[in-house]
């Protein structure tokens, strides 16, 4: 994989640091410490420099769910629409794409679903934080965000450095949950199968935040809503998704239903792959060995073509990492 160029903002000196950011195994990381995947997966140009450093990340703390039965008492009221949240339709779309991208892509296959709630943003610090202060939510890695003397720091910025425990934790607090693989797709992609959340014209800045050194603050890019009016959701920040990522699930027999095989299946399929020769099939990191989790939406490091609407990626639970944050979703019925 050859390196982007290097932001003038950081200076060339980057570019060694960055070579030794180039790769990574999914084998599991030293205790205490989770090294940073390489953040180019899944596009053939690789992402501007200062983006492709080490997250300095740390594995994540165990599940604190315990607080949630007590917030969620106090946050929801029952049969109220959500006032941070959008209602994504039920209906049948299509789900990935016949040509292009990488092999987890295709084939392009009809996955119909129930009608859901998505939050409008991504989670913000300021929301993020009251989890904290409740302490139903482990705190984000302080080293990830004062990463460039604190460009990632600010309260309305999407909250980074968080792991997928953690932001599991944070929906279920918020009575909500994370959304599915095929929900999110299905809130990129509406009822037009467009390739990008405002349609198919390529992306801008001003739509949304790609190829450049750090996150923007939530919901700046109005132009790049979705067909249901998200923010955010192809750039500023991947997102974690509550699947297991499955490189094969879109030949499974539940494909139409939107869902990955089981981890043990899915560990199988990684097998096969990986003795078929297959590597690329899932991305540029090599192919996994374990069960890891979807992420969705491209992030503020990534190049254009990252950012479409097929894209699958994906990483270990555990990683911590300053271009990965969340939000949640919740069932309508």
């Amino acid at each position: 994989m050859r390196l982007g160029r290097t932001a003038g903002l950081f200076g060339a000196g980057l570019a060694v640091l960055a070579v030794l950011a180039g790769c990574r195994t999914s084998a599991p990381a030293p205790s205490g410490v989770t090294p940073a995947p390489d953040a180019a997966e899944h596009v053939q140009d690789a992402p501007d420099t200062a983006a492709a450093l080490p997250a300095d990340a740390s594995l994540a703390s165990p599940s604190v769910g315990d607080a949630a039965p007590a917030a969620v008492a106090a946050r929801v009221e029952a049969g109220a629409p959500p006032s941070d949240m959008l209602l994504v339709p039920g209906g049948t779309f299509t789900m990935g794409q016949d040509g292009g991208g990488e092999g987890d892509e295709r084939p392009a296959h009809p996955v119909t679903l129930a009608a859901f709630w998505l939050d409008r943003t991504e989670v913000t610090q300021s929301a993020y934080d009251e989890c904290v202060a409740a302490r139903a939510c482990p705190p984000p890695d302080p080293a990830i965000l004062a990463t460039f003397g604190g460009l990632f720091k600010g309260p309305n910025k999407p909250v980074v450095g968080v792991s997928w425990f953690a932001a599991r934790d944070y929906c279920t607090w918020r009575g909500k949950r994370l959304p599915r693989e095929a929900e999110f797709e299905r809130a990129v992609r509406g009822e037009d199968g467009r390739r990008y959340p405002w349609g198919n014209e390529a992306p801008t800045h001003e739509r949304t935040v790609y190829e450049t050194n750090a996150t923007e603050d939530v919901g700046t890019h109005p132009t790049g809503r979705g067909p249901y009016g998200h923010d955010d959701l192809a750039g500023n920040v991947w997102e974690w998704i509550e699947d297991d990522y499955d490189p094969l699930a879109y030949t499974r027999a539940t494909a139409g239903e939107g869902r990955p095989g089981s981890c043990d299946e899915i560990v199988q399929a990684q097998n096969k792959l990986r003795a078929e020769g297959k590597q690329g099939f899932t991305g540029s990191n090599p192919i996994p060995t374990e069960c890891e989790k979807s992420i969705r939406g491209g992030a503020y490091n990534y190049p254009a073509g990252g950012l479409r609407s097929t894209n699958r990626i994906h990483h270990p639970p555990s990683f911590k990492l300053r271009m990965t944050g969340l939000r949640c979703a919740k069932d309508a019925g």
